[in-house]
């Protein structure tokens, strides 16, 4: 067993070891020597808490054995927070996670993240949203990061499979298993496709329900900002916003009916100074982050197909801009012009409304957007 990979399955076992404290240390000690001896007087000398340092010693070796063995069975990484894998964005949080446990490729924590997360039950509008924007997003260089939760996480992780791109899933137990079961072939999915699933709970360790909030501040800590799509007044989604602001990260949020209760949560985020989003253009706008240069230096594959023109744009989406016309019509027409069932209508105007292409006019009509030379 190695000794380095035994005192960080150590660390992460040890309840209230932040990355501060971790931090703290190593201005003292660089080399570690007390977190080695395990000593209580070395421990104590270096202003761990007597609850702390009981705590850390109190952890068997047979359940540290059973951790190691457990990561080099699964191809699984345990990072710790001075390593330089280590998410940086990530320490910037108050308490970060002193270890992460990473299956999949540990990189894609490095790049550049946008969080989007929302409710368990969403509408199929929502949905639909959800998986569309991170869609875009994915093309556009970032990488999608969500809770792997059922409803809009599951979408936004979908969205980015969809688009050939990268995706992170932050998970509120150990990577031993994967919860919600249903989302299990998610997370495999998620694992192939050059993504990672994240957590900073060891093997065995349950989803516990106080686990989501502290998976919801790592959502937000990975990423430049954080999206919430649908959410309910009470709904855990604000927690992960909440997070986002606390770290100074942008925080958005999709508008909806006033009559649609899962609204109400992005509504109250919009008052209290999140910005609203119509477009996926709005989101990627107040970013700190460049498309023309992922695109240049060809740091993320991606990208590749990311263009003024919807990447998406094959021969159907051609024939249904050719259907629209710069009067208003309704779906319902550019299904008879068409002969595409509805549904697929509703998707590809979605896709090229976020593109620009698309102008949305009241009573369900659509337009072709007017060349900018022609706009007054």
């Amino acid at each position: 067993m190695s000794a380095d990979l035994a005192l960080w399955a150590r660390v992460a076992r040890t309840p209230g070891l932040h990355a501060d404290a971790i931090r703290a240390l190593l201005d003292q000690e660089p080399d570690l020597r007390s977190l080695e001896r395990g000593k209580r007087a070395a421990l104590t000398a270096v202003g761990w808490p007597g609850s702390l340092v009981d705590a850390y010693l109190a952890i068997d070796n047979d359940t540290i054995a059973e951790d190691t063995r457990f990561l080099s069975r699964n191809n699984c990484l345990l990072i710790p927070c001075c390593d330089p894998a280590y998410p940086p964005q990530l320490l910037e949080l108050r308490r970060a996670p002193a270890v992460l446990f990473v299956r999949g490729d540990a990189a894609v924590l490095r790049h550049p993240q946008l969080a989007m997360v929302g409710s368990r039950n969403p509408t199929a509008g929502g949905r639909s949203t959800a998986r569309e924007f991170a869609q875009y997003f994915a093309r556009a260089g970032l990488a999608i990061t969500s809770g792997l939760a059922l409803g809009i996480d599951a979408a936004c992780h979908e969205g980015a499979l969809a688009a050939d791109g990268l995706t992170v899933a932050v998970c509120a137990h150990g990577l031993d298993q994967l919860y919600p079961r249903e989302n299990a072939g998610l997370g495999e999915k998620i694992v192939l496709q050059g993504g990672a699933l994240v957590s900073e709970f060891a093997p065995g360790v349950p989803p516990l329900k106080a686990h989501f909030p502290q998976r919801n501040r790592i959502i937000a800590g990975l990423a430049l900002g954080t999206l919430v799509v649908e959410a309910a007044r009470e709904s855990g989604s604000l927690i992960t916003a909440r997070h986002a602001g606390e770290a100074g990260r942008d925080v958005f949020a999709i508008p909806g009916s006033i009559h649609n209760p899962l609204a109400r949560g992005c509504h109250r985020l919009i008052r209290q100074g999140a910005k609203l989003v119509e477009t996926a253009a709005d989101v990627l706008s107040e970013l700190p982050f460049s498309l023309q240069k992922q695109l240049a230096t060809g740091d993320t594959p991606t990208a590749k197909g990311a263009a003024a023109t919807p990447p998406s744009l094959d021969n159907d989406y051609k024939i249904l801009l050719d259907a629209l016309a710069f009067e208003p019509v309704t779906v319902d027409t550019l299904v008879e012009r068409t002969e595409f069932p509805s549904e697929s209508v509703a998707s590809m105007l979605l896709i090229l409304e976020l593109e620009g292409q698309v102008q949305p006019h009241p009573g369900g009509r659509y337009s072709r957007s007017q060349p900018r030379s022609e706009r007054k």
